[in-house]
């Protein structure tokens, strides 16, 4: 059974955020006294915490799914509902925090350190605070939206002083034990350390980590062995200590080109951007087993060509416990300077947290083409939370929310990006919720005319003096030319009488 883990995904849930409540006070002779329906809490938080006393991710290995509580819904008589309790999470110091996309999120190096990665949801407010002058008894309140759900990503990269590295059975268990109050398992087999062991070693007033790092082989940056997933955990080390097996009976290795292998597959191993390539950190060489005759020939056979190289060798025995107190204090030497270092570069660039801009709408419009025509999609954080708050059962709600986007500026975007009565409109990313949309009448009628006018409104039958005028000169030019044509026919003979006009008089008949 597993005993260390150094990455796991974590399913989330954070607690969403309960619901308002519709309520309306009823007392003795005042039956309907005014809304009294209180808010919904807010739903519980996830968040991690770098706590020193945690080693392994194994507790979240076996128990990957995590969820925090819900907030209580509100009640009648201006009772809010209670928010759910967050739920911490301790998490081994040196965890990188990634996203389901593979970005990372935190480095959570330091103890103390508090990341929320998982938001709960916010609770819904009654009715009773959605009451104004103009709106005496809400017959609605908002929902709580829902908490965060995902998957995270944890990935323990040991802080630690300084790395022992070298091939599998070589003593770095030992020196570690030797060297500090730590009782790592130690057996005469390869690959008897699965996991990466801490340490804690005091030399005179120094007190620095070592971590003991599974034993690595030819090809372990290529994913061979254990190397592969345990290379991390020398990313944070300060210095490095090769310890060589001086009484190896493997044919084919010595201490030279064991050294050599274990050089290049930490050259071959890329760290992040911004650290130290690993062969380029502070190293230190150990012969180690030189209680045996042979191992300290061979040490001390070998120990011309290392130095040669440009290492500091120490020749050691973690049963006999000879040469440790001086490569004690060579390491802390190296970790005192090197923390010296640290110490003199400059602060890392504070965080700063500016306000919004000016011109910064909170939504965008985005026009998406489909089969049935262009679709235009509202994305932003408060567009999408207030959908989520509606009740779509209550029209009350849902004219609400109209007059909510309608404030925050949407009606004008739709109309910049070309949208028209009937248009269909997605809020939030995916399925969304879908409307047919209506111009309210301010968006119209800037639409059809002037600013702040509405012919809808202001309209104005009343004909002018100049259009009376007009209509009177039409109506005399049509009597005269009526005139005009009577005179016409009468000269060409078609009729004619006493006074310029020709009757016809039953007595000429006679």
């Amino acid at each position: 059974m597993a005993t260390f883990v150094d990455q796991v995904t974590l399913h989330l849930r954070a607690g969403h955020g309960g619901h308002g409540c519709v309520s309306v006070k009823r007392e003795k002779f005042k039956p309907l006294a005014g809304p009294d329906g209180g808010n919904g809490g807010d739903g519980g938080d996830i968040v991690l915490v770098a706590d020193p006393q945690v080693t392994t991710l194994l507790g979240y290995h076996r128990a990957p799914h995590r969820a925090s509580e819900n907030g209580q819904p509100g009640m009648g008589d201006h009772r809010s509902g209670t928010s759910g309790a967050d739920l911490e999470l301790p998490v081994p110091v040196g965890t990188v925090v990634t996203d389901a996309s593979g970005e990372q999120l935190a480095d959570l190096a330091q103890a103390g350190m508090r990341l929320v990665v998982a938001a709960g949801g916010q609770g819904g407010l009654g009715n009773a605070a959605l009451s104004n002058t103009k709106r005496k008894a809400p017959g609605f309140a908002l929902l709580g939206t829902p908490g965060f759900e995902g998957d995270i990503t944890l990935e323990l990269k040991t802080v630690a002083d300084v790395a022992l590295v070298g091939f599998p059975s070589a003593g770095k268990s030992s020196l570690v034990a030797a060297m500090s109050a730590a009782r790592p398992k130690i057996a005469d087999y390869p690959f008897t350390t699965l996991h990466p062991n801490l340490g804690v070693v005091e030399s005179g007033q120094t007190r620095y980590t070592i971590a003991d790092v599974p034993g690595l082989i030819e090809g372990a940056s290529e994913g061979k062995g254990l190397g592969l997933e345990f290379l991390r955990h020398v990313e944070r080390c300060s210095a490095l200590l090769h310890v060589i097996d001086c009484a190896t009976l493997e044919p084919g290795r010595d201490p030279v080109s064991d050294l050599q292998v274990i050089r290049r597959e930490l050259e071959a191993y890329p760290v992040p951007e911004g650290q130290t390539p690993l062969l380029e950190r502070q190293q230190l060489v150990a012969l180690n087993k030189i209680d045996v005759p042979e191992a300290a020939e061979l040490a001390a056979f070998v120990r011309a060509d290392i130095e040669a190289m440009g290492y500091r060798v120490f020749e050691i025995s973690t049963v006999a416990h000879r040469g440790l107190r001086e490569l004690s204090f060579a390491l802390a030497e190296i970790v005192e300077a090197d923390r010296a270092a640290k110490g003199a570069e400059p602060a890392p660039e504070r965080i700063v947290l500016r306000p919004k801009a000016i011109d910064d709408a909170g939504f965008v419009v985005k026009v998406e083409g489909s089969h049935e025509g262009p679709v235009y999609r509202i994305l932003g954080a408060k567009p999408e939370r207030w959908v989520a708050q509606t009740d779509f059962r209550n029209d009350e709600a849902v004219g609400y929310l109209a007059d909510r986007l309608a404030k925050l500026g949407t009606e004008d975007a739709l109309l910049k990006a070309g949208a028209v009565a009937g248009a269909t409109v997605v809020i939030g990313p995916g399925a969304g919720i879908v409307f047919d949309w209506e111009p309210t009448i301010a968006s119209a009628a800037e639409l059809v005319g002037n600013r702040g006018t509405d012919p809808r409104l202001d309209r104005n039958d009343r004909r002018t003096t100049a259009e009376r005028r007009a209509e009177y000169h039409r109506q005399m030019d049509a009597k005269q030319a009526a005139r005009d044509d009577l005179k016409g026919e009468r000269d060409a003979g078609i009729w004619t009488d006493d006074e310029g006009f020709e009757v016809q008089r039953w007595d000429d008949e006679a």
